[in-house]
């Protein structure tokens, strides 16, 4: 199998993958975007193969197979920090979720005591 084919066909089933996750609404759309950006990106890679070369060459890099690679890479270390970011922001909503319901709780407690 060529590489294009494989290259479309991956970025067809990506963006049916992606669409079908927030039909179902288990994808929300600020994640969506990215996948879909990524989608967007590989379809044309199936059309114009050459494309990368080019660009890898007025960039001054030698193969464009090593740009597409570095680009993954860039692409895979900007979601780990994005997610990261997006798990510390929920672990301190959770945590001052956790003390607003410790004093509900403990109020609760303190009326019970004073009936």
């Amino acid at each position: 199998m060529r590489l294009t084919l494989l290259t479309g066909i991956t970025g067809l089933v990506l963006l049916v993958v992606v669409v079908e996750l927030m039909r179902r609404r288990q994808l929300r759309e600020k994640y969506a975007a990215l996948w879909i950006g990524v989608a967007l990106v590989a379809l044309p890679l199936a059309f114009f193969p050459r494309l990368p070369d080019e660009i890898a060459g007025a960039l001054g890099v030698v193969s464009g197979v090593s740009l597409v690679l570095f680009g993954g890479v860039v692409f895979l270390l900007l979601i780990s920090i994005h997610l990261s970011w997006e798990l510390s922001r929920l672990e301190e909503e959770t945590r001052v979720l956790a003390e607003d319901v410790a004093l509900l709780r403990a109020e609760v407690r303190r009326e019970e005591v004073e009936r």
